[in-house]
């Protein structure tokens, strides 16, 4: 008898009961039983600790300007479990995750049977259902992100034609390492035998390791401020970026970008060298037009999304002390002259006093700290000793935006940060509430 689409879903994430694995064996174990089709898909890998989501949805919209079909894969999921997997921005059906999961399900008891290959985990899983489902749709090019590193992360079984690397930041440190150069060795997994890689906006000490991985790899290195780079102009007066790009091909002037903070212009430079790179290596007549048109059309929900005018409410998946650096600094160059209500909540897992401080630092700040349900989220006791005049603790995070809304005053603004899992719970309220439009 056919699953439904609920019973599907469910025996994924029973998957997550065995956690973060880093190896190749089970994933490559799993391959190997449906024909390896990661030999078969056209790939573009893309890695970074903060980035990666937002380079690949920029690089994607640009390719589909070219009437090209466009497979991503990213993680987590904001919306919809489906848009994980998707096909120019259109999430894999229901149908076809039942159909891959009646597949797997046979083929992943026998390999819990063998200790060497048992214990396949949901992220692992999911990267074989997305290289088979893309190379089942035929498509033109997969956007593959990576989910934790490089080095080890399921998605490094890909061929890939180009890979980047968005930006270094501790995150994850008790897999990755605790040093940028650690990390950005463990990123730099990623990078393959005569494969060039683009490189985003990355310290000295992370790139020069990336560097020295590129050279072994005879794997050449396009450098952020060095073989292309970016000088902004100014905000959209609607909402976005605009800034000048240069790069071999020569200057692209007044590049608009819909979303928000000075990294986004980083990430679209990212993007848009990829999508030379692309072109030329396939020889694939383009347009100036295309790179305009495809970044002007590029969203992604919870990256400096304004869900609402009146009053001004902001969500931003800042999900780790590099993120919530970069959005700090955006708060403060964008909106100084307003008071700022943040309501803010984390897994348990990240550096959240890191966090929790660099927010106290913005000026006209008051911060709202809560927890949320998901297994890893932080205790409400681990965060009471920043309880003062500006820092509340916030039992129930509906509560929190209930209190700010009924305080914000018309030139207020409310920012939602901290997880992405936090944020897409708290969107998902204030998109039903009716509280404002997607744009």
């Amino acid at each position: 008898m056919s699953l439904v689409i609920e019973e599907a879903i469910d025996w994924i994430h029973s998957r997550l009961l065995f956690g973060s694995r880093p190896g190749l064996d089970r994933v490559e174990t799993l391959l190997k039983k449906v024909d390896n089709p990661e030999e078969k898909v056209p790939t573009i890998h893309i890695a970074g600790t903060n980035g990666k989501g937002s380079t690949v949805t920029y690089l994607r919209c640009m390719l589909e300007e070219l009437g090209l079909k466009v497979g991503t894969f990213t993680s987590p999921y904001i919306e919809h479990f489906n848009e994980r997997i998707a096909i120019n921005g259109h999430g894999i059906s229901d149908d076809h995750i039942i159909r891959y999961v009646e597949k797997y399900q046979e083929l992943i008891k026998e390999m819990d049977q063998e200790s060497e290959s048992a214990g396949i985990t949901e992220f692992e899983t999911l990267t074989v259902m997305a290289l088979d489902y893309f190379l089942e749709e035929q498509v033109d090019i997969a956007i593959i992100e990576v989910g934790l590193g490089g080095l080890l992360d399921s998605t490094n079984v890909v061929k890939p034609m180009l890979t980047a690397i968005t930006t270094i930041g501790k995150d994850h440190t008790e897999i990755l390492g605790d040093t940028l150069e650690e990390i950005a060795f463990q990123k730099a997994g990623i990078i393959k035998e005569g494969i060039p890689v683009v490189t985003g906006n990355i310290e000295e000490d992370a790139f020069v390791v990336i560097n020295e991985v590129a050279g072994k790899k005879h794997s050449r290195v396009y450098r952020y401020e060095k073989d292309y780079k970016t000088e902004y102009r100014h905000p959209d007066k609607n909402w976005g970026e605009i800034f000048d790009f240069y790069g071999e091909a020569g200057k692209l002037p007044k590049v608009k970008v819909s979303l928000l903070g000075r990294h986004q212009v980083e990430n679209a430079a990212v993007a848009i060298q990829l999508f030379y790179l692309y072109c030329e290596t396939l020889q694939i007549n383009y347009t100036d037009r295309d790179i305009y048109q495809g970044l002007a059309k590029a969203k992604w929900p919870a990256r400096m999304e304004k869900i609402s005018d009146e009053p001004l409410i902001i969500l931003d998946g800042a999900h780790n002390d590099h993120a919530v650096r970069r959005l700090a600094e955006n708060l403060k160059k964008e909106f100084p002259d307003r008071e700022i209500h943040i309501l803010f909540s984390a897994l348990a897992s990240k550096n959240i006093d890191q966090m929790i401080a660099l927010l106290r630092k913005v000026p006209n700040v008051h911060l709202y700290l809560t927890t949320f349900d998901y297994p890893r989220a932080i205790e409400l006791n681990k965060m009471e000793h920043f309880e003062d005049e500006k820092t509340e603790i916030v039992s129930l995070w509906q509560f929190g935006l209930g209190e700010i809304l009924e305080k914000m005053s018309a030139d207020d603004l409310m920012l939602v940060t901290g997880s992405l899992y936090f944020v897409s719970q708290v969107r998902e309220l204030l998109l039903n509430l009716g509280s404002g439009d997607e744009g």
